[in-house]
């Protein structure tokens, strides 16, 4: 038996886009540890695409947008597993399709279509799957390290996130009245994944962030997933409402006399 006791568990993953995703990697490490693990993706044509990364496990479609196909995903995983020890919800989505705009000329519709999508899925599947978690299950969610940075580029997500965050405590508040459930989440730093390739401009945050980093290299997805297949083991059972920031450093970090230089003195040559 393994140090994080998984062999045997049962595990619902939702949010793999391609095998660059946490989500892929965190499924990937469950299984490794001799999990069982179940995915859920939102479309028929992504379930297609997935079947030859994610094959032998079962793939489940369900658009987190509209609460009929949570429910009819509720009821066709629980016509084959008896409970689940686990849900993992890696699912954000903002709609950068009009490039980076100030703030305050968010859209409504795209700041609530984000919040639907980044945060209140996470509070709708809760609710729906609840019958169906074991008592001492784990409940794993996807945020950023900080949300009290204003990076324009990220825009209306940030707030999103903060929602996301809070929703953390108050799901575990919530659930403590019948059970042991956690909720917790991972909070990332920046990452080379396909959804942060739709954000404007992120090659060059990302870079700079890999500069802030204490170590000079980047954080990567694996390491994320790891953290979030440990907060879903028994080995975390006393972190609860939580968020484990994983930055490598960089919070710490943003005046590292390096990058300080580089931003104040001219590069060499320049005048």
């Amino acid at each position: 038996m393994s140090f994080l006791g998984l062999e045997g568990k049962t595990f619902l993953v939702f949010g793999v886009a391609n095998k660059k995703s946490v989500a892929y990697h965190i499924g990937k490490t469950l299984s490794e540890e001799g999990a069982t693990v179940i995915y859920s993706v939102r479309s028929e044509k992504r379930r297609q695409a997935l079947l030859p990364l994610l094959a032998p496990a079962p793939i489940h479609v369900c658009d987190v947008e509209h609460s009929e196909e949570i429910l009819r995903l509720r009821d066709e995983i629980a016509g084959n597993h008896k409970s689940l020890n686990g849900l993992v919800h890696s699912i954000a989505f903002a709609n950068y399709s009009g490039g980076p705009k100030p703030f305050h000329e968010t859209r409504k519709e795209d700041f609530l279509q984000s919040v639907h999508i980044t945060c209140y899925s996470l509070i709708e599947l809760a609710g729906a799957f609840r019958p169906l978690l074991d008592p001492r299950a784990s409940v794993v969610t996807v945020s950023i390290s900080t949300t009290r940075m204003a990076a324009e580029n990220y825009g209306f997500m940030a707030p999103a996130k903060a929602a996301l965050d809070s929703s953390i405590c108050f799901l575990a508040k919530s659930f403590s009245a019948f059970s042991e459930v956690r909720f917790n989440s991972v909070n990332a730093g920046l990452l080379k994944t396909s959804a942060s390739a739709g954000i404007p401009g992120y090659i060059d945050s990302y870079l700079y962030a890999e500069k802030l980093t204490l170590r000079k290299r980047a954080l990567t997805t694996a390491e994320v997933a790891q953290a979030a297949v440990f907060l879903l083991s028994e080995r975390a059972s006393g972190i609860n409402a939580q968020g484990l920031v994983l930055d490598a450093g960089m919070s710490v970090n943003y005046f590292d006399s390096d990058v300080v230089a580089r931003g104040v003195r001219p590069a060499s040559g320049e005048l």
